[in-house]
């Protein structure tokens, strides 16, 4: 008698799941599509998303408050999105040709190679030459092209400071290589 009335009682949860999960997407089918397709841009991936967002919920009813199912829903469709983009089959892929073309426009002449070495090698020279603190600040935004942002997260330093000394560090840069083209013409 007790394994039926908890066979009876597992349908039932069974039937309140499935009439929940039916109102949800009622609800919010259009809401969790709309959040799908903006990252993503596809009408048949928006789709295929929602779908597996819904599916998430339905394994996961007894975990999910109603009164933040709403919230619940979307921050899962967008978590959903986002590992979807992230995704090595996402990624683009060239046709054989057109991977050709990029290699191709991508070949450069040797002496231009040469050329940039040069110029990088003397950039880092010249920012190395600068007096403290901005010897450092040139190198790295200069040449190793990191943002303020970066380098100010990195040092510890305040945005506003280090923005301040790459603008002082051009304008020093700027002053060396100025000389330097007056020697070479006089």
């Amino acid at each position: 008698m007790i394994r039926s009335t908890s066979k009876k009682q597992k349908e039932v949860e069974k039937i309140d799941a499935k009439k929940r999960l039916s109102e949800m997407i009622d609800a919010y089918q259009n809401l969790i599509y709309s959040i799908c397709f903006h990252y993503t841009s596809d009408y048949f991936t928006a789709q295929d998303l929602t779908q597996e967002t819904f599916l998430q919920a339905y394994r996961n009813l007894d975990k999910i408050e109603r009164e933040f199912e709403k919230n619940w829903l979307c921050r899962t469709a967008t978590n959903k999105c986002i590992d979807y983009n992230k995704s090595a089959g996402r990624r683009m892929t060239y046709l054989e040709d057109e991977q050709l073309d990029l290699q191709a426009s991508d070949r450069r002449d040797p002496a231009q190679i040469v050329e940039e070495k040069e110029t990088r090698e003397m950039l880092a020279e010249a920012c190395n030459s600068l007096k403290s603190p901005y010897d450092k600040i040139a190198y790295e935004h200069f040449c190793l092209e990191k943002s303020a942002i970066e380098i100010a997260g990195e040092k510890g330093l305040n945005l506003k400071t280090v923005q301040t000394q790459i603008y002082r560090a051009r304008q020093m840069l700027q002053k060396k290589y100025r000389k330097a083209y007056r020697k070479e013409v006089s």
